[in-house]
């Protein structure tokens, strides 16, 4: 398994930076779901503004840390699904989004990936970052 798809599983409350619609930065906590083929998949509703930005902006980036001070950066194109087979692993992979959306089909649901994604481990121990493509 990719490390830094690792990191993430590991540690799946993550910061997520859009560009708002305001054009000022905007960050907000966001749940990673899963990862399919190497992908890091992500779900929001098309009513929340969070989902205006990645459709009028659609390069994001995401940061987390674990206990031990080590960080990942993580940067790529949003690129929305409507595959029900990978929404309805979204929606199973957490309670709290099924309790939300109910059921893949349900029209605000929304679910993404990133595209051509990059992701950075750093630390503070002195050694040089790690930089994965996934």
């Amino acid at each position: 398994m990719n490390e830094a798809i690792k990191f993430i599983k590991e540690n799946p409350v993550m910061y997520f930076s859009t560009v708002g619609l305001d054009s000022n930065p905007k960050v907000r906590p966001f749940q990673f779901m899963l990862e399919k083929e190497g992908k890091p998949y992500f779900c929001t509703s098309n009513q929340k503004d969070v989902y205006a930005e990645i459709k009028n902006h659609p390069v994001v980036e995401l940061t987390t840390c674990n206990s031990n001070f080590a960080w990942i950066r993580l940067s790529g194109k949003v690129a929305f699904v409507s595959d029900a087979v990978i929404k309805k692993d979204v929606l199973e992979s957490s309670e709290l989004v099924k309790s939300i959306y109910k059921t893949p089909d349900n029209p605000i649901f929304e679910v993404f990936y990133l595209e051509s994604a990059k992701a950075t481990i750093a630390d503070f121990s002195g050694n040089p970052p790690k930089e994965y493509s996934l």
